[in-house]
């Protein structure tokens, strides 16, 4: 349809070609979907299994915090990762971090 046609259409005509359209675009759109899930589904059994049989990460334990500020006890650090503030504010005052461990 041309523009000019549409422009020269009524409202009510407009509607319906509105709902006309709605209508054709959600059954294509089912129509792919269906057929995407499927192609995954034969690419699932082709190649190993469902969705569900993708193996989880494995839990890790909590890590304890090794090294507490004797400033402020509520700053702890596990002694991984980036260095926090006041490790290095402690270590700079050339204080050894073994007084900072916990027991």
């Amino acid at each position: 349809m041309k523009k000019y046609q549409l422009d020269d259409m009524s409202l009510e005509d407009l509607w319906h070609l509105h709902n006309d359209l709605t209508r054709i675009l959600t059954r294509r759109c089912e129509r792919q979907k269906q057929l995407v899930e499927q192609q995954l589904a034969e690419l699932g059994r082709r190649f190993g299994g469902s969705p569900n049989d993708v193996p989880k990460p494995r839990p890790y334990p909590p890590v304890t915090a090794k090294y507490r500020n004797p400033g402020l006890s509520s700053e702890t650090w596990s002694g991984r990762g980036k260095q926090p503030r006041w490790v290095i504010e402690w270590l700079a005052s050339g204080r050894p971090l073994d007084d900072c461990r916990t027991q």
